[in-house]
């Protein structure tokens, strides 16, 4: 049979105490909505209804890639009635897979199991065993079977000792959800339609309701404040520095590295303390990352060294490399083998050849430069005119003096040499010395500017 999933998104959220949608709340970076998104493609899901209701400017904006089908719950007035929003569009033999928007750390393979005990007009439901079970809906079984959901408030006391709840996830044949969904009614205080009362009527229809259960009780738990967030973050950021350990990766701290998007990593390296990866990031074995380090969209070789508080960003950083530290790489940055960047140098869409070294305090933008090229501290290539970027070209073997303006669009040649406190604005030779300074002279009597009185 065909998989269809429907993820409810349409809650205000109210505790989060947020403009945003609760669902658009960012777990490693993603929207939590995003997570849920992820996993049914990972099923295989063959359509996917998102039903939304509050901020939904927001989730359409954001998730405008999403190959999704958009239902708008204009009303709140229950799960079964936002499921009801979306199921009749379904064919009525595709298996229906119900999942929440505020469940992020649901995995794909808890999913497809309970997707795989589907059959007929049979309901599999995914439960879990809490220590502490306060609050939820408890799963009362006879002779083995599910016979009902009974929510907290109304248990007695010998079914609030049942430690099996449920999480409202669940899956089940189409059409046979349209029919129960057509017999809810909302006779509660709360004058809503539940979702929980499908159980109930399949088991009068005389149909199973199979369960399964998740590895791990955080993968079925729901976010409605801060809190739960910051917690959920947590344990999916431990999960994820433990994978890149499994694969040889020391780390200082596993609890301060957060891994915001995709990373793979070689073995024999090891990341430092507070270090973040954004986004896709590869890198070699053997690199060493500082503390304090960002790492965005980039991909490194094997062996460099990246020094404390280093900040890369949409650059490729071939091996053998020296960073930092406080060295800040941006985009269209690259960096060839056994290159060295050192503390306090800004680089931007440029080419750093092979053992170049850039070792401290300067500003290297829209520039090509050659093989085992120096470039003295303070040097700057003036890139900007106002009005366009221009290109700076150092060709190999050039040594650039310190404080140096480099005008572009500008060439220096081959093994020239720049001498310090020049401002070049023509291209230079190669193997020649070429400098601009005024004559040194005092001027004995000058008095500094002072400040005007007010």
């Amino acid at each position: 049979m065909n998989l269809s999933v429907i993820i409810l998104a349409a809650g205000q959220g109210t505790r989060m105490k947020s403009s945003l949608p609760k669902v658009m709340h960012r777990i490693a970076g993603i929207p939590m909505l995003e997570h849920v998104y992820r996993r049914s493609l990972e099923l295989g899901a063959d359509d996917i209804h998102i039903v939304y209701g509050h901020g939904g400017e927001h989730l359409h904006e954001y998730c405008s890639d999403f190959e999704v089908d958009w239902v708008l719950q204009a009303e709140q007035l229950g799960t079964a009635h936002a499921v009801e929003q979306a199921s009749p569009k379904i064919k009525p033999d595709n298996i229906v897979l119900v999942l929440y928007g505020d469940v992020p750390l649901i995995k794909s393979d808890t999913l497809k199991a309970l997707v795989d005990k589907v059959s007929a007009n049979n309901i599999t439901l995914l439960t879990v065993d809490l220590d502490d079970p306060t609050g939820y809906g408890r799963i009362v079984r006879e002779a083995g079977k599910v016979t009902s959901i009974v929510e907290h408030k109304d248990a007695s006391e010998k079914q609030k000792q049942i430690r099996e709840v449920n999480t409202g996830i669940l899956a089940l044949r189409a059409g046979y959800l349209n029919e129960c969904l057509a017999k809810i009614e909302n006779n509660n205080s709360q004058g809503e339609f539940y979702l929980t009362d499908v159980i109930a009527l399949a088991v009068a229809d005389g149909n199973e309701v199979l369960t399964a259960q998740p590895e791990n009780s955080y993968e079925v738990e729901g976010v409605n404040d801060r809190k739960q967030l910051a917690k959920l973050e947590r344990i999916h950021q431990q999960e994820k520095v433990e994978q890149i350990m499994m694969q040889g990766v020391s780390v200082a701290d596993s609890a301060r590295v957060d891994i915001r998007g995709e990373l793979s990593i070689g073995n024999d390296s090891f990341i430092d303390v507070n270090v973040i990866f954004e986004g896709e990031v590869q890198i070699g074995s053997k690199v060493s990352i500082g503390a304090g380090c960002v790492i965005r969209n980039s991909k490194i070789g094997d062996g460099c060294s990246i020094k404390p508080y280093s900040v890369i960003e949409n650059a490729v950083i071939d091996e053998a490399v020296d960073i930092g530290p406080f060295a800040r790489l941006r985009p269209g940055t690259h960096l060839h083998a056994h290159s060295k960047v050192g503390n306090f140098v800004e680089i931007k869409n440029t080419e750093l050849g092979e053992g170049s070294k850039a070792s401290h305090l300067s500003y290297l933008g829209d520039s090509e430069i050659g093989r085992d090229v120096n470039i003295g501290a303070g040097t700057i290539t003036c890139n900007y005119d106002g009005a366009n970027k221009h290109k700076t070209i150092i060709k190999d073997g050039a040594f650039i003096g310190s404080d140096t303006q480099l005008v572009a669009p500008v060439t220096v040649g081959k093994n020239a040499t720049i001498g310090a406190g020049s401002t070049i604005t023509k291209d230079t030779d190669d193997d020649c010395l070429t400098l601009s300074r005024s004559i040194q002279k005092s001027i004995k009597g000058w008095q500094r500017p002072t400040k005007n009185k007010k």
